[in-house]
């Protein structure tokens, strides 16, 4: 059966680029007779809390493999604070939490995908707590808490602020007794293996050696996302977008590129670590204020801090160009202070160390690149446009998040999809008798430049800030030509050279490969889309275009 790889009600438009040429499709000579070649039934490549929850389903006769790109506590996933989305509370209802979705979603959700992955919420939260999750409780009742977005109280939290935290704890244990699955820790992709139109594995450096092949009957995607490619993150340091570009170099449909949602709050301290600052503070009652004590939310929307990430972020950004001020703050000093403190401890440590007391201090913050909407396009059954490869969670665009993901949609995006995808590639690894192995005639496109010195710390800082002042919270078509522009320069020398022409250059220069590809993917698509939709604001286009841009934006280097 042929994938349902689109909405039906919402048309895509596809867009073509003339920096595809500079995409290559291996980043890395193959010579398959000389490198390493290692077997494996099914390949999960990383291992946050969408690739731990595959690995649950695939058949104990199965061989699988689950590759992270540093230590297996290191995910995306572990640094969720907030909570998981789910309807628990006898007044919710369904239906509450998919209207909810949809109209944060800004008119561009898969209706079906909301409600598949709203319905399966209760089943996959309570398959946590029965694998060992501790969430936070009073009574033996889980405590529900609420933020921007949600009509009901169904954010379900566990130590306090460290819900990732606790869960991947949970999974990480409950993976490693499987004695079928092995858990590769500091092993790096580098591209997906293909072959006659089918993924058959992975090409991947481990402890930063030489490369080697990794075949598989059928291959999960699970790499999360790509907040570090902007200077102003919530993501951790391997959040680089490496799955991203590898699915495009491999010849995967990628959709909806431009909608990269951005956190409202994340803590702002010179010196300090960008640290997110939990959606949950404005659920418990904070409220925001500008450099003049003013609380200015009223002025933008009436559901005040409790509006949706996209207006709430887009409001601090307007009220700091309004007051000349590089931040505004959170305040909780109205609030029972020693409730504040138990509520939020792990917030309350990193504030502490910078001399701020949370129950009594204002808290700096202004808006960080938090999730990233688009990605690989899969259907409501996991499964990408290329043969072979499934995918889940922040690599993906599955229709659930439309424009504006609703908060703490994600953790329960990346449970239900894991499960959809190990599932399903475990059904169909089954089906093969073997992993066939011949010696391919792959051929690397890759044109080699002349080795020369390239200072990769300066490009990827330039990236980086480029992306965050060009291709923000807010956009022109001015500056996103400019950074295009330059994007495409750093390209035509960057994306041509190979590890190893230059010393020092391994994973670094791989990601900033990655980096390169996905900002340009972004960089592209926003500035097709004339309009403006739930994260995607252009200031030259400020109103919603539902007659000529209520559709998908889509991209392929390769078919």
């Amino acid at each position: 059966m042929e994938p349902a790889l689109h909405n039906p009600m919402l048309p895509t438009q596809m867009i073509h680029s003339e920096w595809s040429r500079w995409i290559p499709r291996y980043l890395v000579a193959i010579d398959p007779k000389r490198m390493g070649h290692y077997f494996t039934d099914v390949l999960i490549i990383g291992g946050g809390l969408a690739g731990m929850r595959a690995a649950q389903e695939i058949d104990p006769s199965l061989r699988t493999m689950i590759l992270t790109k540093d230590k297996v506590e290191e995910s995306n996933s572990a640094y969720a604070q907030g909570g998981i989305a789910s309807v628990w509370d006898p007044e919710d209802r369904f239906d509450n939490h998919i209207q909810d979705t949809l109209v944060a979603g800004c008119d561009l959700c898969d209706t079906r995908t909301v409600e598949m992955v709203v319905r399966e919420a209760p089943e996959r939260v309570a398959e946590l707590i029965r694998w060992g999750t501790r969430f936070d409780q009073l009574d033996g009742a889980l405590i529900l808490g609420r933020e921007g977005g949600h009509s009901h109280q169904r954010i379900i939290h566990a130590l306090g602020d460290a819900t990732g935290k606790e869960i991947m704890r949970a999974m990480i244990q409950h993976t490693r007794s499987l004695s079928n699955v092995e858990v590769c820790e500091e092993a790096y992709t580098i591209d997906l293996l293909t072959y006659d139109e089918q993924c058959c594995g992975a090409i991947v450096s481990i402890q930063n050696r030489a490369p080697v092949l990794i075949w598989s009957k059928q291959t999960i995607l699970c790499t999360g996302g790509c907040g570090q490619v902007f200077r102003e993150s919530t993501n951790p340091r391997v959040a680089t977008g490496d799955g991203h570009a590898i699915a495009l170099r491999a010849g995967a449909l990628m959709r909806d590129m431009e909608f990269m949602q951005f956190h409202p709050t994340v803590l702002y301290i010179a010196g300090s670590s960008r640290t997110l600052i939990t959606e949950a503070v404005r659920g418990e009652g904070a409220y925001l204020v500008d450099a003049h004590g003013y609380r200015f939310m009223k002025d933008y929307d009436p559901r005040l801090e409790l509006a949706p990430r996209d207006v709430v972020s887009q409001s601090i950004v307007a009220q700091m160009e309004k007051t000349q001020s590089a931040c505004v703050y959170l305040t909780l000093a109205h609030l029972d202070a020693d409730y504040v403190r138990q509520r939020f401890p792990g917030i309350a440590k990193v504030c502490h160390s910078f001399g701020l007391d949370i129950a009594k201090d204002a808290i700096p913050v202004r808006p960080g690149a938090h999730y990233m909407i688009g990605g690989a396009l899969v259907d409501d059954q996991a499964r990408t446009s290329l043969p072979g490869l499934w995918a889940a969670g922040e690599v993906t665009s599955s229709g659930l998040h439309g424009a504006n993901r609703l908060a703490s949609n994600s953790l329960l995006e990346g449970l239900v999809y894991g499960a959809v995808a190990g599932r399903n590639a475990s059904a169909a690894a089954l089906q093969d008798p073997a992993v066939t192995l011949s010696v391919l005639p792959i051929k690397n496109p890759m044109q080699t430049a002349d080795p020369q010195h390239i200072d990769l710390a300066d490009i990827r800082n330039s990236v980086r800030s480029l992306m965050w002042r060009h291709v923000g919270v807010q956009r022109t078509e001015q500056r996103l030509e400019e950074a295009l522009q330059q994007f495409k320069r750093y390209s035509s020398y960057v994306l041509s050279h190979q590890p190893g022409e230059i010393e020092g250059w391994g994973i670094e220069g791989w990601e900033l490969q990655n980096m390169l590809t996905v900002s340009l993917m972004m960089t592209q698509a926003a500035l097709t889309r004339t309009e403006s939709r739930g994260v995607h604001l252009r200031t030259d286009h400020p109103k919603l275009d539902n007659p000529n841009w209520r559709k998908h934006l889509s991209m392929q280097v390769r078919a």
